[in-house]
């Protein structure tokens, strides 16, 4: 600790306190506007200023890991998880329960393909949580992520194709039954558990079908193996239910239109003035893309064979950064994960007349 501030907790502990109240708040305004540096740094003072705030470590903690890239192998990024990590785990020093730290760390080690740290950190969650369906529901993607590589080799070591019926031979299948059956079965119980705290949650449902239909593989025979298949065609008929649903009530909101932009300032004047926002064209805007995210293909659409177009209206800030997407089309199962890679986009920022402005333009998502 600096000489001046251990002064300053000596002298008034209460004055610091209120330092780093007021540096969390212009670090979260930064943090809001993609200025994760200048975050970073202020939050870094913040816990400077006042080491015993779970705030200013959980914010730090945030910020270190909003600038790590998973699977990055570079020396400065595997960095950025340390901090992140160390930030998250001096939270919970000071406060165990902490939920967001917690579920920072599972991210954390999920991310980082270190599937055993990330099954410990959710069931440390479950102790804390035990209705947190967020938990159960990476517990049962981790079973998933687990067996899934020497499943899909087992089929390719037996020159299987992917829409070939099952289920396999021996001993293939009676050596993947015998070590990943249990995992398998702890995964649908894991997953059930999400959905009985929240029984519109299609996304556990897309992996239920997907743990149960990759399960066929490993029946005892071929009728075994049809009546699991069509146990998972069922949940994949409840998972694109739930997913249409959803949509529709989100094109219902996004039907809506823009708020106007403000109106001009001060007195009259016949001088013109730089508009707040401007419309610019979905194929000049991509030009100007710097920062892309790529689209994960949902397992549940790969497993259903669907492809296609999502198209968004975006809203991006002045800063280059997405203000606000509106889905024009696209479907179902394909608009979550579209959504979530355009929200990450950042563009250059659009000058008019010399001043920054907000703009209007559109995005297509291809899949796959």
């Amino acid at each position: 600790m600096r000489p001046y501030i251990a002064l300053c907790f000596l002298i008034s502990p209460l004055l610091c306190a209120q330092d780093s109240r007021e540096l969390i708040n212009e670090g979260v305004a930064a943090f809001r506007s993609a200025n994760y540096q200048k975050a970073l740094e202020l939050f870094q003072r913040a816990v400077g200023h006042d080491p015993g705030s779970v705030n200013a470590h959980l914010y730090l903690g945030t910020t270190y890991m909003s600038l790590w890239v998973p699977g990055a192998r570079t020396p400065e990024n595997e960095e950025q998880a340390r901090l992140a990590e160390s930030e998250f785990k001096r939270v919970l020093e000071m406060d165990a329960i902490n939920k967001t730290a917690i579920a920072s760390l599972a991210s954390l080690a999920y991310n980082s393909k270190n599937f055993d740290e990330a099954i410990e950190w959710n069931k440390r969650m479950l102790t804390v949580d035990p209705a947190n369906k967020e938990a159960y529901y990476s517990l049962g993607v981790i079973a998933w992520g687990k067996w899934y590589g020497p499943y899909i080799g087992a089929r390719a070591e037996v020159l299987m194709k992917p829409e070939d019926p099952g289920p396999l031979p021996d001993p293939q299948r009676a050596a993947l039954k015998h070590q990943y059956a249990g995992m398998i079965e702890d995964g649908i119980a894991n997953l059930n558990h999400a959905l009985m705290v929240d029984p519109h949650y299609d996304d556990a449902m897309a992996y239920i079908n997907l743990l149960i239909r990759e399960r066929a593989d490993l029946a005892d025979s071929k009728q075994q193996w049809a009546a699991e298949v069509a146990i998972a065609d069922d949940w994949v008929q409840k998972a694109l239910a739930e997913k249409k649903l959803k949509a529709s009530s989100a094109q219902g909101y996004a039907s809506l239109p823009p708020p106007p932009p403000p109106a001009p300032s001060g007195g009259g004047g016949g001088g013109s003035r730089t508009p707040e926002r401007i419309r610019v064209s979905g194929n000049v805007q991509a030009a100007n893309l710097v920062t892309k995210a790529d689209a994960v293909y949902p397992p549940l659409a790969a497993q259903a064979r669907i492809a296609g177009i999502v198209r968004f209206t975006v809203f991006l800030n002045r800063d280059g950064t997405v203000q606000n997407l509106q889905l024009i089309s696209g479907h179902p199962l394909l608009v979550a994960a579209a959504r979530d890679a355009v929200s990450k986009y950042v563009y250059r920022v659009t000058l008019l007349n010399g001043e920054p402005v907000e703009v209007i333009t559109s995005v297509d998502v291809t899949f796959p």
